[in-house]
């Protein structure tokens, strides 16, 4: 059986925090982003596109800002536990595509290390994982620098089924 969701994160820029995106950190960016986590609004938007394929509700349950254990915690943390939830429901992650929503950095050849850091969590290939970016042309909270948000779609697969298989040799 093939599984899809879909994820979605924004966080507001904030100064004096690094700006954490797809669990790489972006040296240049001029402003960080806020938020009870690193806020690492790719990550984030992913672990919400993998839970919400499993049907496993949204990353604000799993790890609530509430909680202090989620203080500054790094994305790579929760996508590796949200993978960890996924395998034990007996899934595997075939494919997540993300977009980036962004005008105050622009990603250029940090989108494949993105990537594959995520990859490397998620314990998957860095083929497996696509990061692409846009910008807002100065319109919208985005487009003015005051925010920078993410979208992402996960499919995964019931583990051992033949359509993995499939997948995986059409690839190679």
């Amino acid at each position: 059986m093939t599984r899809m969701g879909i994820g979605f994160d924004i966080h507001a820029v904030a100064s004096g925090r690094p700006l954490m995106l797809g669990c790489v950190h972006i040296e240049d960016a001029p402003l960080g982003l806020a938020g009870h986590s690193d806020a690492d609004a790719v990550s984030h938007a992913v672990c919400d596109a993998l839970l919400g394929a499993a049907a496993l509700g949204d990353i604000g349950e799993h790890f609530p800002d509430s909680d202090e254990q989620w203080k500054d915690a790094p994305g790579s943390t929760f996508l590796a536990h949200v993978a960890q939830m996924v395998r034990g429901l007996g899934y595997e992650i075939v494919n997540i595509d993300c977009t980036v929503l962004a005008d105050i950095v622009h990603l250029g050849d940090r989108k494949r290390d993105m990537a594959a850091e995520m990859a490397r969590h998620l314990g998957v290939s860095a083929g497996q994982v696509n990061v692409k970016a846009t910008t807002f042309e100065g319109k919208g909270a985005i487009g003015r620098g005051e925010a920078i948000a993410c979208e992402a779609i996960a499919v995964l697969e019931r583990a051992g089924s033949d359509r993995m298989g499939e997948w995986q040799e059409s690839v190679i």
